[in-house]
C-alpha cells in the first residue's frame, strides 16, 4: 500500500477496533455497576422473556406464602375460641354430673342451673363475637373460605376451608337451660330463594300459662337466598329476637332442611303457615339441658358430652387445616428459593467473569488509542518527501 493523504486506512482500522472496544467497555461497566447481566432486551432477548416470567412467578409465590400464613391466622383464631368453648362445656359437664346426685335439693339444683345459664350465654357471646377482619367465624355464616396459595389461577393454587359447621351460636341455643318444644319449619335453600313473603306469627306458650307472640314479615325469597340468610334476617328483626331465636336444621350431609324456632322463655312454640309452598312449623323437642332431677341431669350429661365430641371433631379439622397450611408455606418457600436461583443464573452478572472482560477491554482501549495516534501520525512522513 502506498503513502496517501486523503485515505488513511490504518487510522480507519484502528478507529473501528477502538469503537468496538469502547462498546464492550461500556457494556461491561453497565453490567458491573447494575449487577445485572441483562439490562435491556438487546443484551439477551430470550433470557429477558424467561427472566420476567420467573420474576412474576416468584412474586406471586411470595404473596401466596403470606396468604397461607393468613389462612393459619384465621384457623388459629377460630380454634383458639373453640378452646374456650371446650372449657365451658367441660364445666357444664361437671355441673351436670353434680346435679345428677340426689344429695342436691331443689335450691341447689336451681343454683346449678343459674351458673349453667351464664355459661351457655357466654357460649352464645363467643359464637357471635369471634371474627377475623370482620368475618364471623363461629356463627355458621363464614361458609367456605378460599385461600390463594399458588401463583396461577388454577384450582391447584387454592385451599378451601369449610367453616360452615362452626356454629357455636346454634350450640348455645340447643344447650339453653329451659324446657318446652320448638317449632321447625321445613325449608330447603331452594324454597328459601323462591317463597313469597308474608306475615308469620310465632307464639310461645308456657306450661304454667302465659304466651309470647311475635308477628313478623318473613324476608322475600330472592336469588341466592338460603335458609341461613332467612334465619339471620329473623334474628336481626327486633320484634322476633325479643322473644325467639331461629337456627338452621341440617341433615347428615350438611344440607339445610328446615328453620328451627325456639322461645327464649322455654315455652312451646307454634307458627302460622309461611306462604309460597312452605307449611306451618311442626313441634319438635327443644334440645335443652335440665338439672331438675337425677334422670334429667343424666340425659344432660349425654347431651353435653355429645357437644364436647362435636367441638373436638371441629378443632381436629381446624388443626388439620393448620398443618396443611404449614406444609404449603414450606413448599412455596422452597419453590421461591429454587426459582430465584434459576432467575439469578439468567439475570445476574457473574462479577468475576465480567471483570475479566472489563480488564481486557480497558487494555484494548488504551492500546487502540495509542495505535490510532500512531496511524494518524503516519501521513506526516510524506512531508519529508516534499521537503
Amino acid at each position: 500500500m502506498g503513502l496517501t493523504v486523503n485515505t488513511n486506512l490504518a487510522a480507519l482500522n484502528a478507529y473501528r477496533n477502538l469503537s468496538n472496544t469502547q462498546a464492550s467497555l461500556s457494556s461491561s461497566l453497565e453490567k458491573l455497576s447494575s449487577g445485572y447481566r441483562i439490562n435491556r432486551a438487546a443484551d439477551d432477548a430470550a433470557g429477558l422473556a424467561i427472566s420476567q416470567g420467573l420474576q412474576s412467578q416468584i412474586g406471586g409465590l411470595t404473596q401466596a406464602a403470606r396468604n397461607a400464613q393468613d389462612g393459619i391466622n384465621v384457623v388459629q383464631t377460630a380454634e383458639g375460641a373453640l378452646t374456650e368453648v371446650h372449657s365451658v362445656l367441660q364445666r357444664l359437664n361437671d355441673l351436670a354430673v353434680q346435679a345428677a346426685n340426689d344429695s342436691n335439693n331443689s335450691a341447689a339444683r336451681g343454683d346449678i342451673a343459674t351458673e349453667a345459664n351464664q355459661l351457655v350465654s357466654e357460649l352464645g357471646r363467643i359464637g357471635k363475637s369471634t371474627n377475623f377482619n370482620g368475618t364471623n367465624l363461629l356463627d355458621g355464616s363464614a361458609g367456605t373460605l378460599n385461600f390463594q396459595v399458588g401463583a396461577d389461577g388454577t384450582s391447584n393454587s387454592n385451599i378451601a376451608v369449610d367453616m360452615s359447621q362452626l356454629n357455636v351460636v346454634n350450640l348455645a341455643t340447643s344447650l339453653k337451660v329451659a324446657s318446652g318444644t320448638g317449632s321447625t319449619i321445613a325449608m330447603t335453600d331452594t324454597q328459601a330463594a323462591s317463597f313469597t313473603a308474608g306475615s308469620v306469627t310465632f307464639t310461645s306458650t308456657l306450661a304454667g300459662g302465659g304466651t309470647t307472640t311475635a308477628a313478623v314479615n318473613m324476608p322475600t325469597g330472592t336469588t341466592g337466598a338460603t335458609v341461613q340468610s332467612v334465619a339471620a334476617a329473623l334474628n336481626a328483626d327486633s320484634t322476633f329476637s325479643a322473644g325467639f331465636t331461629a337456627s338452621v336444621v341440617t341433615d347428615s350431609t350438611g344440607a339445610a332442611t328446615g328453620l328451627d324456632v325456639h322461645a327464649l322463655n322455654g315455652g312451646a312454640v307454634t307458627t302460622t303457615a309461611v306462604t309460597g309452598g312452605v307449611g306451618a312449623g311442626a313441634a319438635d323437642t327443644y334440645g335443652h339441658i335440665d338439672f331438675s332431677s337425677h334422670t334429667a341431669a343424666q340425659a344432660t350429661i349425654t347431651t353435653i358430652q355429645n357437644s364436647i365430641q362435636q367441638i373436638s371433631t371441629q378443632r381436629a379439622d381446624l388443626g388439620a387445616y393448620q398443618n396443611r397450611f404449614t406444609h404449603t408455606i414450606n413448599a412455596v418457600n422452597v419453590a421461591v428459593e429454587n426459582l430465584t436461583a434459576s432467575n439469578s443464573q439468567i439475570q445476574d452478572t457473574d462479577m468475576a467473569s465480567e471483570m475479566v472482560k472489563f480488564t481486557r477491554a480497558q487494555i484494548l482501549q488504551q492500546a487502540g488509542t495509542a495505535m490510532l495516534a500512531q496511524a494518524n501520525s503516519m501521513p506526516q512522513s510524506i512531508l519529508k518527501l516534499l521537503g
